[in-house]
């Protein structure tokens, strides 16, 4: 009775596992989930002898596992995600600014497209799309202070991706900010910025600000 009642937490638990994930809008989240689901759904359905639902969740399990591998793979890889230098009134930027407006405000409140950029000395806003194929993932706008500075005024990924940052390639991989005359970044200290995510895309603390230099 008691191995009974073990079999069946540990089926229940690998049902769980596969609903929670469909409800999950982070494509790693979601297929983290999924795996463990579908592993332990394949344990059970094996122990039990129902091979049709064992054969099904090792596929699934296999196919979590390839996904996963391709998706660490290509997570900085710069053939996959390229950075696309567009003008503030370019339509299709502000399409994914109005969809994702929402989340945009969570992360950046006092961001408007339309706010005036200037600083008195001709500064302009750049903007940059990041995308991977023909999907675009992530904004980063730049206002510019004049003298090569830049103050990144929204860093912005779409939930799906954000475990992936690809804004990175914004600042590591992509030349499009010092073809804008950019030769510094700077981003106001703020208690909602990912310390862990600033560093590792070349940010440092200068006082009140995290800075980064660009590379000619």
């Amino acid at each position: 009775m008691e191995t009974q009642v073990v079999l069946e937490a540990i089926g229940w638990i690998g049902s769980i596992l596969i609903v929670w994930s469909l409800m999950q809008a982070r494509v790693l989240r979601f297929r983290w989930m999924n795996l463990a689901g579908a592993a332990t759904a394949t344990v059970y359905n094996g122990i039990i002898g129902v091979w049709p639902f064992a054969f099904m969740n090792l596929a699934i399990t296999i196919i979590d596992i390839y996904w996963l591998w391709r998706l660490y793979h290509e997570a900085h890889d710069e053939q996959v995600y390229k950075v696309l230098a567009v003008d503030a009134d370019n339509a299709f930027l502000r399409h994914v600014l109005e969809e994702h407006s929402a989340d945009i405000a969570t992360h950046a409140p006092s961001f408007a497209i339309d706010a005036d950029a200037g600083t008195g000395a001709g500064g302009t806003r750049h903007t940059f799309l990041v995308v991977r194929g023909d999907e675009a993932v992530g904004v980063v706008a730049v206002k510019d202070l004049g003298d090569g500075r830049g103050l990144v005024e929204l860093d912005w990924v779409k939930e799906r991706f954000r475990d992936f940052t690809p804004g990175e390639f914004v600042y590591r991989e992509s030349r499009e900010l010092s073809r804008a005359g950019f030769s510094r970044l700077e981003v106001p200290v703020r208690e909602e910025l990912d310390r862990d995510y600033m560093r590792r895309v070349g940010f440092r603390t200068e006082g009140a600000l995290w800075v980064r230099e660009v590379s000619a």
